[in-house]
């Protein structure tokens, strides 16, 4: 279990990670800051509205604490910070228009404000100004690494699109969109400060594997705050995927060990979209120990992070690194 590797730490393991990295993460945001700027006025508008709504930046505070495990964070880190920040920002510009989301953390989303169009449009000048960032880092192998994240994300966000309604899906297969949709950009925000680091092959190799546990823990609990957060907490409403149809691992779990007709629930909604059932669903879901089956793989995951990193050195960063993955796992937002 997480906790059993985690020594006891009573305060909240996020603040931990967030005082260890506070000065470089306001460094970060100076550099968002100074490059969403654009002479369009409805850029800047919708830019500075998404990056501004209160999300936690973890993938930047990854590069952040990875980059710190090998030495003195330095300005390049902060632009990297701030280049996945926007490629995660562009991501969920146009994930709200796929998704018709008219919330995120609480508040109106961008295409619910500005409109499906401008959300699309700034979404792509926030991912092209994002790679201008990484080119001026010159540097190949960050240039690599982020093109391929891209491009594997997008697989991902496909990979969803084609599994919405589809009730069938295997959990392996939809691992596989939570590997590629979600991980994928957290195994590069690790990566990534292991290389300006200078880490040496097997250290960058475990500091990806690291993100890629860690982004797989976060969407596992995701999937678990969905069918059982506090509205208030999460920002979005119960049950938001369940009513777009989409399959996640809770609802493929309670479905194969429900009863027929919690099954026959299940399947519809998936299959049709809507929460005609959702009370049925939700004791189907509860009944079946759905949840603590899910809770369990992202304990398994952030475990497996650790362990990733077991052998790195230990440094206050490495702390931190330790705590996110508690974070992770024990989190209710």
């Amino acid at each position: 279990m997480i906790s059993s590797v985690i020594s006891s730490n009573r305060t909240n393991p996020l603040n931990v990670v967030q005082e260890c990295i506070a000065k470089d993460m306001l460094q970060v945001n100076a550099v968002i800051e100074k490059s969403l700027h654009s002479e369009v006025t409805l850029v800047n508008q919708v830019a500075n509205y998404i990056i501004n709504s209160g999300g936690k930046r973890l993938r930047p505070m990854l590069v952040l604490l990875s980059a710190g495990l090998f030495g003195p964070i330095k300005p390049q880190h902060h632009q990297l910070a701030a280049v996945v920040e926007f490629i995660h920002t562009a991501t969920l510009l146009h994930d709200d228009v796929v998704d018709e989301s008219a919330k995120r953390r609480g508040q109106n989303t961008a295409n619910a404000l500005f409109g499906n169009a401008a959300s699309v449009l700034v979404g792509d000048f926030v991912y092209s100004r994002a790679f201008q960032m990484m080119v001026a880092v010159q540097n190949m192998r960050v240039m690599e690494v982020l093109s391929n994240a891209t491009n594997v994300i997008a697989e991902g966000e496909v990979l969803q699109l084609l599994n919405v309604h589809n009730a069938d899906i295997s959990d392996d297969a939809y691992l596989q969109v939570i590997h590629y949709k979600t991980a994928k950009l957290f195994e590069a925000a690790t990566r990534l400060g292991a290389i300006i680091g200078n880490a040496t092959a097997d250290e960058e190799e475990a500091l990806s594997q690291y993100g890629m546990h860690i982004g797989t823990a976060f969407q596992l609990i995701d999937d678990v705050l969905d069918l059982s957060g506090n509205v208030l907490e999460i920002g979005k409403n119960l049950g938001d995927d369940l009513n777009e149809g989409k399959p996640t691992l809770p609802l493929l779990f309670a479905m194969r060990h429900g009863t027929p007709a919690e099954s026959h629930a299940i399947k519809h909604a998936i299959t049709h979209g809507g929460l005609q059932d959702f009370s049925t669903i939700l004791s189907a879901v509860e009944r079946t120990g759905a949840l603590q089956h899910v809770r369990l793989m992202a304990e398994k995951e952030a475990a497996l992070a650790l362990v990733a990193i077991q052998h790195i050195a230990e440094s206050p960063y490495k702390t931190a690194l330790q705590n996110l993955a508690e974070f992770a796992v024990k989190r209710n937002y």
